[in-house]
């Protein structure tokens, strides 16, 4: 058999190793390079700052309030969506009459456009909304809750947001993670009498340990970089006095138009980056850890 050429590789890997080169390294290195000046859309002079944007970056309250905001919404939706679709895909696993439709059902969410589910969540929380009318006519509240206007209300909204949409993408994951479990080790349990939660927990849990571990970094991941729940929920405006934004919508509102700030945005990228690399990394160590 004639051997290839040293080069052969290379060559089928080009194309791919060009896009990647040319749309994600290079744009991160420069990036990087524009968060030391105070470029601006339509150019011009852009001078070297130095680190003056970082250093404005830790006197900005706003900044502080976004990153408390996308904290929060990490914590918040690290657990629900890391387990629930957990429980959802055991419950969906079975062979039952129907079940199909019930797994597309709990799909739909994922397909359906962000904007629209957003104005959907937005005519049921509003204070004239579906949800507050009915809790009145109920009589179980007698003033509107302000899901749209208080702070933590808004955030709190905006979360179940993304775990109702996400719920069925993670469900898929862990579906084919599933698939994986010997299911000789579910038999053998129940002959030794262990009944389906301490199956599930002595069983599913172990069998799908590192699915779980990849599910919780992209839920970390997408939960630190929010920007469509909080922006449609709040009209695009943060909350009142912006409190409710997230570093991704900071980002947006420097950058954005002729005028934006283009080295301060560059500034939160990579304040971003930092910050979405933390959960990433704390997370691949207890992986490791527990894999040992």
């Amino acid at each position: 058999m004639r051997a290839h050429r040293w080069f052969t590789p290379w060559v089928l890997v080009a194309p791919a190793l060009a896009w990647l080169l040319l749309f994600s390294v290079w744009p991160s290195i420069n990036t990087l390079r524009l968060s030391f000046t105070d470029a601006r859309p339509l150019g011009g002079n852009v001078d070297w700052v130095g680190a003056r944007n970082y250093t404005d970056l830790i006197h900005d309250s706003q900044v502080w309030s976004a990153l408390l905001n996308s904290v929060v919404y990490m914590v918040v939706c690290l657990p629900l969506l890391t387990v629930l679709p957990l429980l959802l895909a055991v419950l969906v696993e079975r062979k039952l009459p129907g079940i199909a439709f019930f797994r597309t059902a709990f799909y739909v969410p994922v397909i359906a456009s962000a904007v629209v589910v957003g104005l959907m969540w937005t005519w049921l929380l509003d204070d004239r909304g579906l949800i507050n009318n009915v809790a009145r006519s109920m009589h179980v509240l007698q003033h509107p809750l302000p899901f749209l206007t208080d702070r933590w209300l808004v955030v709190l909204s905006a979360i179940s947001l993304t775990v109702w949409k996400g719920l069925g993408y993670y469900m898929i994951v862990y579906l084919a993670a599933l698939g994986n479990v010997r299911k000789d080790l579910h038999e053998a349990a129940a002959m030794d009498g262990a009944g389906p939660v301490r199956r599930f927990f002595s069983v599913t849990v172990p069998g799908v340990r590192g699915t779980m571990f990849l599910v919780a970094i992209l839920v970390s991941v997408a939960a630190l970089r929010v920007f469509s729940e909080l922006f449609i929920l709040t009209g695009g405006k943060g909350g009142p006095g912006g409190e409710d934004s997230s570093l991704v919508m900071l980002i947006q509102q420097y950058t954005g138009g002729f005028f934006g700030d283009l080295g301060y945005g560059s500034a939160l990228s990579v304040l971003l980056f930092v910050v979405t690399l933390v959960p990433m990394l704390v997370l691949a160590r207890l992986n490791n850890r527990g894999e040992r």
